[in-house]
C-alpha cells in the first residue's frame, strides 16, 4: 500500500497538493534492529507510560496505522494543510496473504481548494481476489498549458471545477501473480470555467461539464508483497477503458494503460534498492474530454513527473519512465536517501507525433514512521527543464 501527499513548487507555476496510494511489502535483510519515529520519541521521553506505549507498539498488531500532516504555500494557492492517514492490515492469517491497505486524506488551501482521496487495495485469503478502490473529490482549480510536449509555461490558462472520481475493479487470481479482472470507472466534472484564452483549449474544447463512464479489463502480473515500500519483485500492468454512452459518457473513447515496475535488491543482501517504473498512457479511439486527456502526475497514484507542476505536459498520448535508487543512511533504518530520474513525452496535437522529451531528477530523504508496515516519510526534491522545480511529501514510496 502506498499513501501519499504532495506538495509541489514548480518555476514560474502553481503548486500541487495531493494523494494516493498503492500496496506492497517483500522481506529484508536485517543487519540491525530496526527503529521508527515512535522508539525514538520513546527513548527521548524516558517516561513510564511511553515507554508502555513502545512496548505494545513493537508487538505484531493486526492493523498498522501511519499518519503524517504537511504544510505548504505558493503565491497560487497560499497556504495548504493537508493529513494523510493509512492503514496496513492482512484480512487473512494465510502467510501467503499480501497486506492490504486503505487510505484517505484531506487537503485544504487558503483559497478554499480541497482534495479528498479514499484508496484501497484489499487481498482475500491466499490472494484470491484483489479489490482495488480509487474515490476522489476534487475542488482544485489548476493551470493548464496546452497540448503537447513543447508546450510553454508562460501559456499558463486557469481551470476551475469540481470532480468526483469513482474508479473500483475486481482481479481474480488465475495462476502464481497472474490476475485477471473488470471493473466500473466514473469520472463526473461540473462548474469547469476556463479563466483564460489557451488556444489548445479552445480549439480541443472544454464544455462546462463532462462525464466519462466506462468498463474496464483488467491483466496484472505482481509478486511484490507490499507496496508501500517495494524491496523485491514485479508489478505489471495492463488497463483497457471502453467509455459508453449507453452508460452515460458524453463521448465514446477507448484508452490502454501499460504499466512495469521493476524492483531490485542492490547490492544484493543490502537494505538497497533500484527500482523501475514505466507507465505509458494511450488513447485508442475517440476523443477524450479535455480533462481526461493524459497529463503529468494525472496517473492513478499522481505521481509521475516529479520536477514538474501536475498538469504540466497533457496530450492524448503519454510515454513515461523513471527510475530511482533507495538507500539505507542509518543502520537501524531510521533514515534512508534516494536519488531518481525520469522522462516524460506526450504526443503532439493534433499531429500525434512524438518528438520532444522532458527529463526530470532530484534526491531526497526517508524517515521510517512504522516499521512492521515499512511505511516512509518521503521528502524530495526535484528539477525539470527551463527552471521547473518541485518539493514533494509523500506518506510511502513514490512507485
Amino acid at each position: 500500500m502506498n499513501i501519499q501527499a504532495q506538495v509541489v513548487v514548480p518555476a514560474q507555476s502553481s503548486m500541487r497538493v495531493e494523494t494516493s496510494v498503492m500496496p506492497d511489502i517483500s522481506g529484508v535483510v536485517e543487519k540491525a534492529e530496526e527503529k521508527d519515529i515512535m522508539d525514538i520519541i520513546g527513548q527521548l521521553k524516558r517516561k513510564s507510560k511511553r515507554d508502555s506505549l513502545a512496548t505494545r507498539y513493537k508487538q505484531p498488531r493486526r492493523v498498522q496505522y501511519s499518519m503524517v500532516p504537511a504544510i505548504g504555500y505558493t503565491l497560487s494557492t497560499g497556504f495548504v494543510g493537508l493529513l494523510s492517514a493509512n492503514a496496513a492490515f492482512y484480512v487473512s492469517d494465510s502467510a501467503t496473504t499480501n497486506i492490504s491497505s486503505v487510505s484517505t486524506s484531506f487537503n485544504y488551501s487558503q483559497y478554499n481548494q480541497i482534495t479528498i482521496p479514499i484508496q484501497a487495495n484489499i487481498w482475500t485469503k491466499d490472494n484470491g481476489y484483489n479489490v482495488i478502490i480509487e474515490w476522489r473529490y476534487f475542488k482544485y482549480p489548476q493551470d493548464t498549458y496546452g497540448l503537447g510536449g513543447h508546450s510553454l509555461l508562460e501559456n499558463a490558462d486557469r481551470i476551475d471545477y469540481s470532480h468526483i472520481r469513482l474508479h473500483q475493479t475486481v482481479l481474480k487470481n488465475i495462476t502464481g501473480a497472474f490476475y485477471l479482472g473488470v471493473g466500473y470507472h466514473l469520472d463526473y466534472r461540473w462548474k469547469i470555467k476556463q479563466e483564460g484564452i489557451n488556444e489548445d483549449v479552445s480549439a480541443y474544447g472544454l464544455p462546462s461539464k463532462s462525464v466519462s463512464s466506462g468498463i474496464v479489463g483488467n491483466v496484472l502480473y505482481d509478486s511484490r508483497k507490499n507496496s508501500i515500500n517495494p524491496i523485491g519483485g514485479v508489478y505489471a500492468n495492463a488497463r483497457y477503458r471502453n467509455n459508453l454512452k449507453v452508460l452515460g459518457s458524453d463521448t465514446h473513447w477507448e484508452s490502454l494503460v501499460l504499466e512495469f515496475r521493476k524492483y531490485v535488491n542492490f547490492p544484493k543482501g543490502s537494505r538497497n534498492t533500484l527500482a523501475f517504473w514505466d507507465f505509458n498512457w494511450l488513447t485508442l479511439s475517440g476523443k477524450p474530454p479535455y480533462l481526461d486527456l493524459p497529463s503529468t502526475s494525472w496517473d492513478p497514484s499522481n505521481n509521475t513527473g516529479r520536477g514538474y507542476i501536475q498538469g504540466r505536459f497533457r496530450s492524448p498520448n503519454m510515454l513515461y519512465f523513471e527510475s530511482e535508487y533507495r538507500f539505507v543512511l542509518t543502520q537501524n533504518g531510521l533514515l534512508g536517501g534516494v536519488v531518481f530520474g525520469n522522462a516524460q513525452s506526450f504526443s503532439n496535437w493534433p499531429t500525434q507525433k512524438f518528438n520532444k522529451i522532458a527529463p526530470g531528477a532530484g534526491l531526497g530523504i526517508r524517515i521510517k514512521i512504522n516499521k512492521t508496515s515499512r511505511t516512509n516519510i518521503a521528502v524530495d526534491y526535484g528539477f525539470g527543464t527551463k527552471g521547473s522545480r518541485g518539493l514533494f511529501v509523500n506518506l510511502g514510496e513514490v512507485f
